[in-house]
């Protein structure tokens, strides 16, 4: 039987959507529409925008590059320290600042950014002012409004600010934004949006003093690229004290540290002007202080920003298109699925598969240079669900009951799995017939019938109805098709309407089965019923061969049977047994196509009305091999030279006293015809 291609697995249910009814059509378009609306617009949408920013954090920490520390870039800080030793915390002292920036100019840096805001007079600000209207290195000075960071600044402080600024008015300094674009729940993820008429951003401007204007990524307003230190105990951006720098003995030693690089001043201040980045939910309480920080300082976020452009690190826009098409897809790919008729162990990976595509599409992009601010993966994981919930309620819902009864009125003659595929595919039962090569079992139950006679109608419907259920059971277990019921004798088939390559093996041990269910039968009415005469056993007979298979009958009423010489074949095996005293018997056709071991032969006889002799094999799993070959080489020798050949079957027979069926194949063996059958007469 050829496979089911990929088209056969959502035939089945496309049709079931198609019947589910107008009104459920409808509410199932409606969804599927709110899945792409999902799996596009998640970062925008209340219930799920923070889910979106937290995987990106997740993105941004577990494929961040690492790196050692970045010798182009260093930090000039106050920090607690410098503070206490200035006994003075609040504002930064500039005469400090004056003096560190006086011997900065020396040292031949690219240039100069300071992220401090001058928003409250000191009395040192005549020598700052001083010395920034007179720096040659680019110098730029941190600004900000208050409608860019209301939560930083006030108006009285801007007033200040504004007032500062003029003052470096004529000089080379020049003011640098440093405001920046945090999150609703204040995380650093994006560059600050464009510069419009305000002063140039303090990175950028630093890059366009050092590098030029090309380096500055104009217009870029994506992620910020964060990165890891290679080494524990190295931060990426080096840090010195800025009272190192003021110091005019210690300064000089400083040089080496500050030529060619591009220099941040600002402050590394316990509980001021800190940030919370990406990593920050990521970073434990105990690398605190090391080479990464929970909370870094704002300066830091500048240093990344100066980084990303001398890398030319401008991340890739994905086009807004192509989210709505990963939405639509997403919704596709879920219907789809939702459609597949499969086992659950079949069904899981597609399920699996999916999911993985839709949530590991973004960490692909991600570490493929993509800027995943705003790409949907929570949103589509969701929309996956909706999706496959509404496709597959709607394909479930329109047939649950009728496939109920048809499976279960199919599945007393035939094998679930069977009527499984049945129901799918129900052409397979048309009213026509087809010749297929089919494993036929008959069985009978000796003396049921006579014993009938003699007790009650209505225990005769208890004992059959026990007798054929559990024979039944047996059958479909194996998954044989039940052709028919005589009284109580149950035929069976194999190989049609459906043929599997191990049917061979299933009907033999069905045959063996159920001859030991004939015998569990037995044991059960003795103990029930032992006023009855012991029921006799069950005769199995079992053969393959042509036959036609089908649905014969008319439109108002059919049987799907089997009908050939290979059906009566199956059938005088099974009454040959009370001859050959067995109880299973099987032709050699049969036992040859099994693929099992554990036939022994029993030698070649003409069945009753029958010209054509057969070679019969019976089930003896216990029979020893020695004796299994024995036997064999026996009956080998009887067909050729009887008289060697009966001693050596007499031996055999004699090791195994109580082995009926050897004992009868000993007796036949000594009468048989030309061809070395033995006939078994009409009784």
């Amino acid at each position: 039987m050829a496979a089911a291609g990929p088209k056969s697995w959502f035939s089945a249910g496309w049709r079931a959507v198609r019947g589910a009814g107008p009104q459920r059509l409808v509410l199932t378009a409606l969804l599927l529409i709110a899945a792409v609306l999902l799996a596009r617009l998640s970062w925008a949408l209340p219930f799920t925008d923070n889910a979106e920013r937290a995987l990106f954090d997740f993105r941004a920490y577990v494929l961040a590059e690492k790196v050692p520390q970045d010798e182009r870039i260093a930090l000039v800080v106050y920090t607690d320290q410098t503070l206490i030793g200035l006994r003075k915390r609040s504002p930064l002292d500039r005469g400090m600042m004056a003096a560190a920036l006086a011997n900065l100019d020396t040292m031949g840096a690219k240039a100069i950014g300071i992220d401090v805001l001058f928003d409250q007079p000191q009395d040192e600000d005549d020598a700052l002012v001083e010395t920034l209207r007179t720096m040659r290195t680019p110098t730029f000075v941190g600004y900000t409004e208050v409608e860019a960071n209301a939560d930083d600044i006030l108006y009285n402080q801007q007033v200040s600010l504004d007032e500062f600024m003029s003052r470096l008015d004529g000089g080379t300094a020049a003011p640098g934004s440093v405001r920046a674009n945090a999150s609703t729940e204040g995380i650093m993820r994006e560059w600050p949006s464009a510069d419009g008429d305000g002063p140039q951003l303090l990175a950028r401007a630093m890059i366009a003093a050092g590098e030029g204007e090309g380096r500055t990524m104009p217009g870029y307003a994506g992620a910020i690229r964060w990165r890891l230190p290679l080494e524990v105990d190295r931060p990426v951006f080096s840090s010195l004290d800025i009272s190192l720098l003021a110091d005019p003995a210690i300064a000089p030693a400083m040089q080496a540290a500050i030529a060619g690089r591009y220099v941040l001043i600002g402050g590394d201040i316990v509980g001021i002007d800190r940030i919370t980045t990406p990593f920050t939910a990521y970073v434990s309480n105990a690398t605190a202080g090391g080479a990464l920080q929970r909370q870094p300082p704002g300066i830091e976020m500048h240093a990344s920003l100066v980084a990303q452009m001398l890398d030319g690190a401008r991340l890739k826009t994905v086009p807004g298109w192509s989210l709505w098409v990963f939405a639509i897809l997403v919704a596709c790919i879920a219907a789809l699925t939702a459609l597949l008729e499969l086992k659950n162990w079949q069904f899981l990976p597609f399920v699996i598969i999916s999911l993985a595509v839709v949530i590991g599409l973004p960490f692909v992009l991600h570490d493929a240079g993509f800027d995943t601010h705003g790409f949907p993966s929570v949103g589509p994981a969701l929309a996956w669900v909706l999706a496959f919930t509404a496709v597959s309620g709607a394909a479930r819902a329109s047939t649950a009951v009728e496939r109920r009864f048809a499976q279960g009125a199919l599945g007393k003659y035939l094998p679930r799995e069977m009527a499984s595929q049945i129901i799918e595919n129900p052409a397979l039962l048309a009213l026509h017939g087809e010749k297929k090569e089919i494993f036929v079992l008959f069985s009978d139950l000796e003396g049921f019938t006579k014993m009938s006679n003699l007790i009650p109608p209505e225990l005769v419907a208890k004992l059959l109805n026990r007798y054929l259920e559990m024979l039944s059971t047996v059958v479909l277990d194996h998954g044989g098709v039940i052709d028919k019921f005589v009284g109580d004798a149950v035929v069976a088939f194999w190989g049609a309407p459906i043929a599997r390559p191990d049917d061979g093996e299933r009907a033999a041990r069905a045959g063996y089965a159920i001859w030991q269910a004939g015998e569990a039968f037995r044991d059960w009415v003795a103990a029930e019923h032992p006023e009855l005469p012991r029921v006799g056993k069950t005769r199995v007979g079992l053969h393959w061969g042509e036959a036609v298979v089908g649905n014969f009958g008319g439109e108002t009423r059919i049987q799907y049977t089997a009908l050939g010489d290979s059906m009566n074949t199956a059938a005088r095996l099974e009454s040959a047994n009370k001859a050959l005293a067995t109880s299973v018997m099987a032709s050699e056709e049969f036992a040859t196509r099994s693929g099992l071991g554990w036939w022994r032969r029993l030698g070649r006889v003409v069945l009753s009305g029958r010209a054509q002799y057969v070679d019969l094999r019976e089930p003896a799993p216990d029979f020893p091999e020695d004796d299994r070959a024995a036997l064999a080489a026996a009956l080998d020798q009887v067909e050729s030279g009887r008289a060697a050949g009966l001693d050596n079957l007499a031996k055999i027979a004699a090791r195994h006293p109580g082995d009926s069926g050897l004992a009868a194949l000993l007796e036949r063996s000594r009468d048989l015809d030309d061809s070395g059958a033995h006939v078994l007469l009409s009784k």
